[in-house]
């Protein structure tokens, strides 16, 4: 993995960072990140879900492909290219993907376990 960290570098090449095969259809590239805020594409072949969970992060996701119906706490909506939901810490959410697309997920502060 290539993950780069924020405070070193400030211009970051798409084309320089691998994609983490997740499996399930799922494959994610951290983008960059320092102690406070990171971002992270997140990409979905059709039908590929992103598990119910939650974290103490706030997270932001974009919709920057594709068709997902998302669930946060108890309500689902389906959000399309150009839509965003927002996951305040704690909040049960998670995504499945009806049309294959790409997440950006920026979260505050950076995802520890995603660097392990």
């Amino acid at each position: 993995m290539n993950f780069k960290d924020l405070s070193n570098q400030a211009l970051i090449s798409d084309s320089d960072i691998d994609w983490e095969d997740l499996g399930a259809g799922v494959k994610r590239k951290i983008m960059a990140y320092d102690d406070n805020l990171m971002l992270v594409k997140v990409a979905f072949e059709k039908d590929a879900i992103g598990t119910i969970h939650n974290h103490p992060h706030l997270q932001m996701s974009y919709v920057a492909k594709g068709s997902f119906e998302v669930t946060m706490g108890d309500d689902k909506k389906v959000l399309n290219e150009g839509d965003v939901f927002f996951a305040p810490s704690n909040v049960f959410h998670g995504v499945l993907c009806l049309e294959a697309g790409l997440l950006v997920d920026v979260f505050n502060p950076h995802r520890e376990d995603f660097l392990k």
